[in-house]
């Protein structure tokens, strides 16, 4: 198998999905009107509300769904073979996650751009709000504090990354004031994609000056600084700060997969994994677990995330200009984001897979497992880093791009720079849904504190808009400075999933209100079933083989119990959804409407 084969009919079955089943949803399932105001007009603003061209809050929402999951949980599925993680990614992607996306968006539009919790109360009822609520919240601190421990490790000591990534901040609140004042597109566009470039690839030389060795930072140092940032990004209207800073960056995240997808066509490396390992059935040393539930709870951006339920029903409902944009933002967002997953498991499956499997296991693990580097000790020597034992996946993604790139003749020299600046790319990669995440998480916590102090409800009220975002900075703040999120992070793979499934629940909850068909609902009902018993199956398994485990290395009764809440959680969603479903299957309103589409 080569890698330009799979690159060439990945894109066709997206672009085809793109135009026949994504326009069904928009057209026949949810009937976008944009003769209807959106909520960016009827609650304009200026500062949270605000009506935006659809390339932006494209920009914007890509920017900030697409962090480490398309990036990292690729490179982990590849222990199981390329095919499992590339079928999961394409099917997933096209029948769940760019459904799931878009419905997510539809409903919270329809309710003036509220938060998931509040559309689930209003649909499903107090319950399933409070307990849709409790588990946003806890989802989106272990999200923040988890991502941005991935930028702390990408821009530690670091000064390239660090400055790069910093000037990106001044550049987009630039960028964002001249558009405000001028509303020209282009010129702002182009200046600042010039800009940001420039900041990139003056970062060699800014780290031999006095200015690098100030920008040389330890991991407590940017546990604080980030925060920090995430609170300005939170508090300030979004056309300031937010949406031009992920505007901007979506150029380099889109830009740079267009380079990878090029330099595949160049070389047409072979695909040096196969089709399947032996890890399949469990035992791996990178993912305990078997190949079923694991690839779906591994891949969670670029097949179907619940993260994107908190950006679907945060930042982005309350920019869309018209009803229509949801197709390109939400349905096309998430296809582009499945093509950046499938060029990051290229690139991992690219590697020999003895260099693979020695990147991402300890050094005693890879021991045992009887394999014998190839490529890697030259790979090493070019890029000037030790690359053994560097798990996580991140490490994995920057050798596989790095490997594909200096494969064209005139790069062959360039190993240490492109390593660099792939590290670095996934530094803003992961940023840019951080400082998104934040905000969402502002609007959480005014939405579930709001029920008892009611001035919080409102996102224009300053005082509240303030305690908000300084409440949500210092929850995953205080996580990533004390590293205790270390200790639950495998978590987050089951309960970012279980989120997707309570976002189908409410989408497919409002698709049968609105729907001309009742039958139209089975395009949230089967991504659905697939993922509820995923997800549950999961939690149950990691409970049993290994938060319960005494003789597991990941033992741990406190990630036990929040595995155990999480689950309880979703089926009390799925409960109160039921109940509801059947009250409005059996509604004669919603017979009547049957038969006159009949």
């Amino acid at each position: 198998m080569n890698a330009v084969s799979i690159v060439i009919g990945s894109i066709c079955i997206l672009m085809i999905a793109y135009r026949l089943y994504g326009t069904f949803m928009a057209a026949k399932v949810m009937k976008l009107n944009d003769a209807t105001p959106t909520p960016a007009h009827e609650l304009n603003d200026g500062k949270d509300y605000i009506p935006t061209n659809k390339w932006v809050t494209f920009g914007h929402h890509f920017a900030a769904i697409a962090a480490a999951g398309p990036l990292v949980g690729p490179i982990l599925a590849a222990q199981f073979g390329y095919l499992p993680g590339l079928l999961w990614l394409l099917i997933g992607a096209v029948l769940g996650g760019a459904v799931h996306d878009v419905v997510v968006l539809f409903a919270s539009m329809r309710k003036k751009g509220k938060s998931l919790s509040e559309v689930a109360k209003d649909e499903l009822g107090p319950v399933a709000g409070f307990c849709t609520g409790l588990a946003m919240l806890f989802i989106i601190t272990i999200t923040m504090a988890g991502l941005s421990m991935v930028v702390l490790h990408a821009l530690e000591n670091n000064p390239w990354g660090t400055f790069a990534v910093g000037i990106t901040i001044p550049i987009a609140m630039g960028v964002g004031i001249v558009y405000k004042k001028t509303g020209n597109l282009k010129v702002t566009s182009t200046i600042g994609f010039i800009l940001l470039m420039a900041g990139v690839f003056m970062g060699p030389q800014i780290q031999e000056t006095a200015l690098g060795d100030w920008l040389t930072l330890d991991t407590k140092v940017l546990a604080i600084i980030l925060p920090i940032y995430a609170f300005f990004a939170a508090a300030l209207p979004v056309w300031l700060l937010l949406a031009p800073r992920d505007y901007l960056s979506s150029f380099m995240k889109i830009g740079v997969f267009i380079a990878l997808i090029i330099g595949v066509f160049i070389i047409n490396p072979s695909i040096e994994f196969p089709a399947f390992t032996k890890f399949i059935d469990g035992g791996g040393p990178i993912l305990a677990g078997p190949v079923w539930p694991f690839i779906s709870i591994t891949i969670a951006c670029g097949a179907i995330s619940g993260f994107h339920a908190f950006v679907g029903s945060g930042t982005t409902p309350k920019m869309l200009d018209k009803w229509s944009d949801i197709k390109v933002v939400g349905f096309g967002g998430m296809l582009v984001e499945c093509l950046v997953a499938i060029m990051a498991l290229i690139a991992a499956t690219a590697l020999h897979p003895a260099d693979y499997f020695a990147i991402n296991s300890t050094p005693e693990v890879f021991k045992t497992l009887g394999m014998d580097v190839v490529n890697l000790p030259e790979l090493s020597r070019e890029i000037g880093l030790d690359l053994e034992g560097r798990t996580g996946g991140a490490v994995t993604l920057a050798v596989g791009m790095t490997y594909i790139f200096t494969g064209i003749p005139w790069f062959a020299k360039l190993s240490a720079y492109f390593f660099q600046f792939v590290v670095m790319f996934e530094a803003v990669f992961i940023l840019t849904a951080i400082d998104a995440g934040t905000r969402v998480s502002r609007y959480l916590i005014q939405d579930f504190f709001g029920e008892f102090y009611k001035p919080l409800k409102k996102t224009d009220w300053l005082p509240g808009s303030i305690i908000a975002s300084a409440l949500a900075c210092f929850m995953w703040g205080y996580l990533l400075y004390s590293g205790d999120i270390g200790s639950i992070w495998a978590l987050f793979g089951v309960s970012n999933q279980m989120m997707a499934s309570i976002g189908l629940i409410i989408g497919g909850t409002v698709i049968l209100k609105v729907a001309d068909k009742r039958r139209y609902m089975l395009t949230c009902l089967v991504p659905l079933a697939y993922l509820f018993v995923t997800v549950n199956y999961a939690g149950y398994w990691m409970v049993k083989n290994v938060y319960l485990n005494p003789d597991n290395p990941g033992y741990n009764m406190l990630n036990a119990v929040l595995s155990v809440i999480m689950l309880i959680l979703g089926v009390i969603i799925m409960v109160a959804a039921i109940k509801k479903w059947l009250e409005m299957w059996n509604s004669p309103s919603r017979q009547l409407e049957d038969a006159k589409s009949a």
